[in-house]
């Protein structure tokens, strides 16, 4: 049974294709770096300086189509969040199904010193999960749970 499931799966996959235009000259295609990795790679096409504590939105030079039920998750890359303090600010910024504008990446530096995005640096990875759809249900009370309304550190340390 389970490998119906994964060879099912595998078939979907298989026929899941995201479609992308290039805006600019400069644009390089997004692309998996190793063939086990969840996100692409995407890439500035400018040259830009991010001051310390200070943010900017990067052009990318894409526009992309994403297969049916599915979202494109813009993720930080780990490389520049450790040894350059810069990190996507609305993370994981979200591009919905029906957007077909240019993608471009909110960076933010919160180190101590200015930082240079230059043209070809790969600044983000763009992750397509599914994306469920739910109807929407007003009620006048929830279910009762062990956690109940307990959150932020109510578990402890």
């Amino acid at each position: 049974m389970k490998r119906k499931i994964l060879s099912y799966i595998q078939r979907k996959y298989e026929e899941m294709h995201l479609k992308i235009i290039k805006l600019n000259q400069q644009a390089i295609t997004p692309k998996y770096e190793h063939e086990n990795d969840s996100g692409l790679d995407l890439v500035s096409i400018e040259t830009v300086d991010i001051p310390a504590g200070d943010s900017k939105l990067i052009k990318t030079g894409i526009s992309i189509e994403l297969p049916p039920n599915t979202e494109a998750q813009i993720r930080p890359r780990s490389g520049l969040a450790l040894k350059h303090q810069i990190t996507v600010l609305n993370t994981p910024g979200t591009i919905d199904e029906g957007y077909r504008g240019e993608i471009g990446v909110i960076l933010i530096n919160h180190g101590k010193t200015s930082f240079k995005v230059t043209q070809g640096m790969r600044i983000a990875q763009m992750v397509i999960a599914p994306v469920i759809r739910v109807n929407i249900e007003e009620v006048e009370q929830l279910s009762d749970t062990i956690r109940g309304k307990g959150g932020f550190g109510s578990t402890g340390v």
